[in-house]
């Protein structure tokens, strides 16, 4: 039994290996690559990207972008085509009649907003298991310290960076700065 376990162990191994391998040889052959890495990560949905970057930016650099929608809201109104017909004692004889009509409106304008990250090779286990210690020591995270990316330090990155205003759970330079994971001379390496 205990063998099964370590052959199963050692082929979970070889196939993430393979497939950051894999990854890796995919970005060095393509011809525009989009995404840089996906170290560290176990949600597939969160990367870090180097196609598009803002306008103006540095090249090299590295940007993530939070996009806040559009809120519409939908007026619903009532119009009279016709007036109730009333007769002499005060009764209705035949009922106004009405026709409804709906529009909507934007509230608010939709958003994006662009902000500088680390990028992707800084994302190592050992920087990701510093980032879970530094949120934990904050008390944003309470999961164990694995070195990766996982769906509870994605919560406690959102929770420490919306107290600076940026709702999102890809960790941000300044945020990065801010818990002493990088330094300016660091960021400007990556």
């Amino acid at each position: 039994m205990h063998q099964i376990i370590n052959k199963a162990t050692h082929f979970a191994v070889v196939r993430r290996a393979a497939g950051t391998l894999g990854l890796c040889l995919v970005a060095a052959c393509s011809s525009a690559p989009q995404v840089v890495s996906k170290a560290s990560f176990e949600e597939t949905d969160l990367e870090y990207t180097r196609g598009a970057p803002p306008p103006g930016a540095d090249e090299g650099s590295c940007w993530g972008k939070h996009v806040t929608p559009a809120e519409i809201e939908t007026v619903t109104h009532q119009i009279q085509l016709q007036p109730a017909e009333i007769r002499s004692d005060g009764s209705v004889s035949s009922p106004a009649v009405y026709k409804t009509e709906t529009s909507q409106r934007i509230v608010k304008e939709r958003k994006e907003l662009w902000f500088e990250t680390p990028c992707a090779p800084t994302l190592t286990p050992e920087f990701v298991s510093t980032l879970q210690r530094a949120l934990k020591a904050r008390k944003h995270y309470r999961g164990p310290i694995t070195g990766y990316i996982d769906p509870r330090t994605r919560a406690a990155i959102r929770q420490y960076q919306e107290e600076q205003g940026l709702d999102s759970s890809i960790l941000s330079l300044a945020a990065a700065r801010k818990l002493g994971l990088v330094s300016y001379e660091d960021a400007q390496q990556s």
